[in-house]
């Protein structure tokens, strides 16, 4: 294993694809700061951290090009991939200042299904039986991504380029719509407005109300599962009353398992159980509305194909190979 980490590799002088991208979306997000610039909460800060990532990407390059090797290759993907952590939270940043569409996605719901899908999943599954699961799932959504990212690495390093540019342009996909569709979920949508309004069926607007308050209440569920912690744990850290629809849990956990499927079966099955409890995760924690992660599932094929042609357009030459 150590002698394929330090293997070495040409080093090159252009970007990596999911460099390129990421830089791309921090152009765009960039030029939409600007254009806001007087609504914003703390604009300047915002476009030096954006300074601060590029000047990161271009440091890893200097460090490749010194130390050209499957290691410093996979710190550069894995740089960039750590940085959705970051780049998640800042789309509340920029639909934080547009009226919310939440009032619309739970009518649509209570129109489709009569109810609240994720009010009454959690309510008459409230058991430890029930929660712990489903919150391991949705614990696991990035666990499963590095899983799947390192297989690739270690077992098909001529396809890692571009599975990590897929998967990173996928998130950039969702992320720029979740900009310009503020949807925040039940989980903060609901006790905005009251549970007695949930449960006759009215959902009012409530405009920028998300630009002032951001409080998450603890979810439904076995409040005592160690699961169950852990995920109310990361959600204080870096949820915000955004992204909910489509579901971006249910659309790259998607991606990652098609991308699992086509490298190992077995990998697939191994899978395939933390996929199905995360799915259901999504709703049973009031993270989303059912038809946020059902739009979710079908946008991840479509998603997956147009990031896959992006690839092969724009980046069809593997920007390091193996030297013989």
């Amino acid at each position: 294993m150590a002698v394929k980490l330090f293997e070495r590799v040409e080093s090159g002088k252009g970007l990596f694809a999911v460099e390129s991208i990421s830089l791309i979306y921090n152009a765009l997000t960039s030029l939409l700061i600007l254009l806001l610039f007087p609504r914003m909460d703390h604009p300047g800060v915002m476009l030096l951290e954006r300074a601060g990532i590029v000047a990161l990407t271009f440091g890893l390059i200097a460090l490749y090009q010194t130390f050209p090797c499957r290691l410093t290759a996979f710190v550069r993907m894995a740089v960039q991939m750590s940085l959705l952590a970051y780049w998640y939270p800042d789309t509340f940043e920029f639909n934080r200042l547009f009226p919310n569409l939440d009032y619309i996605f739970a009518t649509v719901e209570q129109g489709l299904f009569g109810c609240q899908p994720s009010v009454e999943f959690s309510k008459h599954c409230p058991s430890i039986w029930f929660s712990e699961p489903f919150n391991m799932g949705y614990f696991f959504y990035y666990p499963m991504i590095l899983v799947v990212t390192v297989w690739y690495f270690l077992t098909h390093f001529e396809w890692f380029e571009k599975i990590c540019f897929v998967l990173v342009t996928s998130f950039f996909i969702y992320y720029l719509f979740y900009i310009l569709v503020p949807v925040a979920g039940p989980q903060f949508y609901f006790p905005a407005i009251g549970m007695d309004k949930v449960n006759a069926g009215i959902f009012p607007p409530i405009g920028d109300y998300f630009n002032w308050n951001d409080y998450l209440v603890p979810g439904p569920g076995y409040d005592q599962g160690f699961f169950y912690q852990l995920v109310e744990a990361s959600q204080e850290v870096g949820e915000r009353p955004t992204a909910a629809f489509p579901s971006s849990h249910v659309a790259i956990s998607t991606i990652v398992m098609i991308m699992a499927w086509r490298v190992s079966r077995k990998l697939a099955a191994v899978l395939a159980p933390f996929y199905v409890l995360l799915c259901c995760a999504t709703v049973y924690i009031q993270a989303h509305y059912l038809v946020d992660s059902l739009v979710g599932l079908v946008s991840a094929f479509f998603v997956y194909q147009l990031a896959t042609l992006m690839y092969k357009r724009w980046f069809i030459s593997p920007v390091f190979r193996l030297m013989g």
